[in-house]
């Protein structure tokens, strides 16, 4: 009885820990230690850029990058991939002879449409691009539209041209292509552009 009073007045004395209560304490000491010890390696790791961890994680990081500079894709970056061409949708505006000159200096031609699959490519494109040159004119002849590479247009695409189109107010030579079709323009004018070359097997 007497041991068992003693036991009971021991558990209800205050500043006591219960066996439970003792390794809850432990645990958390425990994990303050850690934590301690993490943050001085991390640290000591920013103070010391040349130490051995951090010098094999930028080895790491710079192979990463190799690896994705040199993966094979078949258009540079910003370009977009469509049946074997790539397409390049200019951010700023030019008037329709300097927008041949900046395909020209990527190598690529102001864009012609070789097919209906391509203009339905470039009007659902148009749709957030906004309107853009064409590498089509009648500056040559009047009436007779060529493009860029000196072809005709095929007969089988004057259904693109909008309603009233080619007008010719103004001098409009120049066509330009919209997520509805085709009108033409002043050359003189600025828009954007869409620049147009082959793709290759692994473009960089």
């Amino acid at each position: 009885m007497m041991s068992d009073s003693m036991e009971a007045s021991e558990k209800q004395q205050p500043g006591w820990l219960s066996h439970n209560q003792g390794s809850l304490v432990l645990h958390l000491l425990s994990v303050l230690l850690l934590t301690g010890l993490l943050v001085a390696v991390l640290v000591q790791g920013f103070k010391a850029p040349s130490s051995p961890g951090y010098e094999k994680i930028y080895q790491q990081l710079l192979q990463l990058k190799g690896g994705v500079d040199s993966i094979c894709r078949p258009c540079p970056w910003e370009w977009t991939f469509f049946h074997g061409k790539c397409y390049f949708f200019s951010k700023s505006q030019r008037n329709w002879n300097d927008s041949i000159t900046a395909c020209l200096e990527v190598e690529a031609q102001l864009v012609i449409i070789e097919s209906d699959e391509e203009q339905t490519f470039l009007s659902v494109i148009s749709k957030d691009k906004g309107s853009a040159w064409l590498g089509l004119s009648d500056l040559k002849e009047e009436g007779s539209w060529q493009w860029v590479d000196d072809s005709p247009m095929k007969d089988s695409f004057r259904k693109y041209w909008l309603k009233g189109e080619p007008s010719n107010i103004y001098d409009e030579d120049c066509a330009e292509i919209s997520s509805t079709g085709w009108k033409d323009n002043s050359c003189s004018l600025e828009k954007f552009w869409i620049c147009k070359k082959p793709a290759s097997s692994c473009s960089r």
